[in-house]
């Protein structure tokens, strides 16, 4: 991978409000909480600060709205020392999730994406070009990013793209610009449907044979497709297009590590930073060894409350790993 100038994530900024309680609650059922705590998050900013503590040099773009909520954001990227540049929206609020979490870790989550929805990719040109690699995911208007990655590849930039949440109208043009995929075993579901027409169903994307994975991840048309399977870890698929082919194996499974699970919100997040951020950090290096870091990473952050407050450092991850 050509060394630019680092990784450039381009993304969504959330507020999260985040309920903690013995066990998930059942439809039209209220229930006590024993705990409760706000905290930045955001798919892209999740992802965004995960790279930053993994040592990455990382610009983070988002939209906020002109509200106490955005400027919270501003204060908390500035306090991390992470480089942001904002588009302050006027008529749109700053996004917002409700997520509830139980004692084994699971978690349900409401979001109202607010200013997301307005991103203007037309004054990031020049960002997009100078950068190495692109981290895109699914909680910005889809047109904006169909506009960021065709800039990408015109400037042959890497291209990494976590498809969260699924959106109706991806389709496979805008796949055909994306180098690195990394849907969740919902997500890859929903894709090889939507792209391939092959219905699957999501819980048992995980029990298919690591074949059957491949044959699927190949109808996507995506150089490298890494499907994360949660307590099952991952599973990785090279095809011949693939910028990592010859490097690597085209298949196989990477395990999940032993953890002491609090909170999963954001781990898929921490793993698609954690893989930015080791793709930057040893460009030639064996992508497996990438994808073992960010299975750390993911794993660490899952022993934390919240998103970004729980995204691990780079030291933390290799005190606990090696």
């Amino acid at each position: 991978m050509e060394s630019k100038s680092g990784l450039l994530v381009v993304g969504s900024y959330v507020q999260d409000h985040v309920w903690q309680t013995e066990r998930l609650p059942m439809a039209g059922e209220t229930r006590r909480a024993h705990g409760f705590a706000t905290a930045p998050g955001g798919k892209g900013f999740n992802q965004a600060i995960a790279a930053h503590r993994q040592g990455a040099p990382v610009q983070f773009v988002g939209v906020i709205g002109d509200d106490p909520l955005g400027r919270f954001a501003q204060a908390y990227a500035r306090e991390a020392g992470l480089p942001c540049r904002w588009q302050v929206c006027a008529d749109a609020p700053t996004a917002a999730a409700g997520i509830v979490v139980d004692d084994s870790g699971r978690n349900q989550i409401l979001v109202a994406l607010g200013a997301n929805e307005q991103l203007d990719p037309e004054p990031l040109r020049e960002l997009v070009s100078g950068a190495s690699l692109l981290l895109l995911q699914l909680e910005n208007n889809l047109d904006a990013l169909r506009t960021l990655v065709a800039l990408a590849v015109q400037a042959q930039v890497t291209v990494q793209l976590n498809p969260a949440p699924m959106h109706a109208d991806l389709d496979s043009t805008l796949l055909g610009g994306v180098d690195l995929l990394t849907p969740n075993e919902t997500e890859f579901a929903a894709l090889v449907s939507q792209i391939a027409g092959t219905p699957i169903d999501p819980s048992q994307v995980a029990a298919l044979s690591d074949d059957a994975l491949h044959a699927y991840s190949r109808k996507l048309g995506v150089g490298t497709v890494v499907i994360t399977l949660g307590s099952h870890g991952c599973f990785v698929s090279h095809g011949a297009n693939s910028r990592w082919a010859g490097t690597d194996d085209d298949r196989y499974r990477v395990p999940a590590m032993a953890i002491k699970p609090v909170d999963s919100t954001g781990a898929g997040d921490a793993f698609n930073g954690a893989l930015a951020a080791a793709l930057l950090r040893e460009p030639g290096a064996p992508f497996r060894q990438a994808i073992d870091h960010a299975n750390r990473c993911a794993a660490l952050s899952v022993e934390g409350l919240g998103a970004a407050p729980s995204m691990p450092t780079l030291i933390e991850v290799q005190s606990r790993f090696g």
